[in-house]
């Protein structure tokens, strides 16, 4: 058995009433968990899989699931969920994953399907994979993918030994006892949350709260509501949590501001990235109980941390007990003791003493101080890990773009020196990067750039003879102009970042709309979603004829749009018909729907479509594209899972929700180019303006669906 869930065991035993695991809306106590834990573990010695892939947002499920797969000795492979799709694929191939357990299982539709997976009745489902067995180091427990140096990240293999070995080194190195409430603000499928978030609490018998990371103020790889967070913090009673630097700084920052400081935090743990001393002063003046750590995915997460009992600033901590550490001639950090097996798919074993990388010195007192990358990995102040070739690959794919130099270290987004193909060509560089990034996850994004003032030589000592960039030198000529990037408050707002920002509250009034919520839920009759794609068919079956006419209408130089409305023609070509398809798997005439007239909103929102196309500037007809494919994203899948549940349809009653909620995640990135693309500003303000009105008239089509539904209301 797991030591960590023998641990969770003796818990049940002497205080099996004590809270174990905290979520939204349940709770497990120490017997709950122990009992939680043994049936899942069950279940997976029925299910036998290779490997378990966890696909999942934070919640007291994945953490009692994770504890099975130790227990039963199933290699469990956790896929983050800020990979981009191709990313996530890749680490499932890699690590020979043939049971996917998941709450979004619209996300991975090509895989195959999903059946209810019972975890204490969550919405947990699970898929059997065709996979192939991968080549796995003997004893693996783990395979964490980092989080994303390239595009195919490798999978870290790591024994139960090694994660119980670093989780038991932390509860006693932080006196984690059954006092503790420690809130997760990373995700789980992060190994440092995982072990020294689940792992070490529960050794020191305290309590984890896992609550939606939307919730409490996370979005995504680098979005954070730090007063958000603060509020969480103080409603779960928080004494100890772990974040990255730039969590840190918006916390500081938010409290320096006036927002009241957290008032049960004892430990707060901060890694992932290089910290700056100036910022932990300011933290330290705050009365916030900062100690910066050091460590690494290939070395089971933490192997060194400043404590109460043992602190200096500058320093990283000492290395923690299970951790022997050492300096190679060069001055590179080696560590051995809770390293990994190897890597997925990798046959070649790993050293026993493993190199880090990084550069470093050990002071009299046995403290470990950090002093530069041996490499050129820079690590993003959100704790992601970016390899800058793989970013500078994407942007020189790119025909605008000669060169680019990509810079980051520390930051929270990277920049870049670009060398375009023609001086000068600021609007084409624009336009080359929005669509790098559309290919990127979100944390490997350049968000900012400086023209380079001549390309990058050998001769000027900005190349290496074999053409390779010499980093430092690039980065001590344009230091100074990229530094100034980063002195104003946020990065330069790209166009579609403009449109989201300035169209935000009429989204927000949107998706408030009671029929759009209880769609959501669940709580829709049978008659409200027939009568919703009812005015859907009415609506959708438009989507060709406004395309086409846009097309016609947009001026020559925007030719290159016009291309974009042949692509968006042939994606939505049929899409009416499967909303009648639907409404036939509801039991509704279908025919009469095709023969029928639209309610008066939904022939309104249609008619000022065309008369903004054929009256006003043919570009504006995005803002209407924004606002369906949009809305789709957030709350169609969802919709359709909930409506599922609750009124007992077969899933063909659901094709155009649930095709849109995935097929329309991948419209929004390619939306977000052509957006981006808009240099004349008439058509940026014309896409501004019609979104806006098309959020006011596609919320009426669904103020008119909720008008018709009040007697039902009402009656019930």
């Amino acid at each position: 058995m797991s030591a960590i869930v023998a641990a969770v065991a003796r818990h049940a035993t002497a205080a099996p009433d004590r809270v174990a695991l905290r979520g939204g809306r349940e709770a497990f106590t120490y017997a709950a968990l122990a009992a939680a834990i043994e049936h899942a573990r069950r279940r997976l010695a029925r299910a036998r899989p290779r490997a378990l892939g966890i696909a999942a947002a934070n919640s007291p499920e994945w953490a009692v699931l994770d504890l099975a797969a130790l227990a039963e000795g199933v290699p469990i492979v956790p896929l983050p969920g800020f990979f981009s799709p191709a990313q996530q694929r890749h680490a499932l191939r890699d690590a020979g994953v043939d049971l996917l357990v998941t709450d979004a299982p619209e996300r991975y539709v090509d895989l195959g399907a999903a059946r209810d997976w019972g975890i204490g009745g969550t919405g947990l489902r699970a898929m059997r994979l065709a996979a192939a067995p991968a080549r796995l180091p003997e004893r693996t427990a783990k395979v964490t993918y980092t989080s994303g140096t390239t595009g195919a990240p490798k999978g870290v293999c790591l024994d139960g030994a090694a994660l119980e070995a670093v989780a038991k080194s932390l509860a006693d190195a932080c006196g984690l006892s059954a006092a503790d409430r420690h809130l997760a603000g990373l995700p789980l499928a992060t190994l440092l949350e995982n072990v020294g978030g689940v792992y070490a609490p529960l050794i020191g018998g305290g309590c984890v709260t896992l609550a939606s990371l939307d919730g409490i103020g996370v979005q995504g790889a680098s979005g954070f509501d730090p007063r958000a967070f603060l509020a969480a913090l103080e409603q779960h009673s928080a004494t100890t949590v772990i974040l990255v630097p730039q969590m840190l700084a918006a916390l500081v920052d938010a409290i320096e501001r006036g927002a009241p400081p957290p008032a049960w935090l004892r430990f707060v743990a901060v890694g992932g990235g290089k910290v700056s001393p100036r910022l932990l002063e300011r933290a330290e003046a705050l009365g916030l109980p900062v100690y910066e750590g050091y460590g690494l995915s290939e070395c089971g997460s933490v192997v060194a941390l400043n404590t109460p009992a043992a602190r200096k600033r500058g320093a990283v901590g000492r290395p923690l007990p299970h951790a022997r550490v050492t300096l190679g001639d060069d001055g590179e950090v080696c560590v051995a003791g809770a390293t990994l097996l190897g890597y997925a798919g990798d046959p070649m074993p790993a050293p026993p003493v493993w190199p880090t990388g990084d550069l470093g010195r050990i002071d009299a007192e046995g403290y470990l101080h950090l002093v530069g990358r041996k490499r050129d990995m820079l690590v993003t102040a959100f704790g992601r890990n970016v390899a800058p070739e793989w970013v500078e690959s994407e942007l020189a794919l790119q025909p605008a773009i000669a060169q680019a130099a990509v810079f980051g270290e520390a930051r929270p987004w990277l920049a870049a020196v670009i060398v375009p193909r023609r001086a000068g060509d600021r609007d084409g560089v624009a336009a080359a990067l929005a669509a790098a990034n559309a290919a990127l996850p979100d944390y490997a994004r350049v968000r900012a750039w400086i023209e380079a003032d001549a390309p990058f030589t050998a001769a000027d000592d900005l190349l290496t003879a074999n053409g390779r960039l010499r980093r430092a030198a690039i980065r001590a000529r344009y230091g100074a102009r990229l530094d100034r990037l980063y002195d104003q408050e946020e990065a330069p707002m790209t166009h579609y970042e403009e449109l989201s920002a300035a169209t935000a509250r009429d989204r927000e009034r949107l998706l408030a709309i009671p029929f759009i919520r209880d769609g959501g839920a669940g709580r829709l009759r049978l008659r409200d979603y027939v009568a919703f794609l009812t005015q859907a068919y009415h609506h959708v079956k438009h989507t060709l004829p406004l395309l086409m006419a846009c097309g016609a209408r947009l001026p020559e130089r925007l030719e290159w749009l016009r291309e974009a409305m042949v692509e968006y023609v042939t994606e939505e070509l049929g899409h009416q018909e499967w909303i009648l398809n639907d409404l036939r798997a509801c039991g509704a005439d279908a025919e009469q729907v095709r023969y029928g007239r639209p309610d008066v909103a939904a022939e309104l929102m249609i008619a000022y479509a065309y008369d903004t196309i054929a009256r006003g500037n043919p570009a504006g007809f995005l803002g209407m594209v924004l606002v369906l494919e949009g809305t789709s994203v957030q709350v169609a899948t969802q919709s359709a899972e909930g409506l599922g549940r609750s009124l007992g349809l077969p899933q063909s009653a659901f094709s155009y929700l649930t095709s849109h909620g995935t097929l329309d995640q991948g419209h929004v990135r390619f939306y977000e180019t052509l957006v981006n693309r808009l240099d004349d500003p008439a058509d940026r303000a014309a896409v501004i303006h019609g979104a806006r009105v098309f959020y006011k008239l596609y919320g009426d089509v669904f103020r008119s669906l909720d008008d018709a539904r009040t007697p039902i209301r009402e009656a019930a």
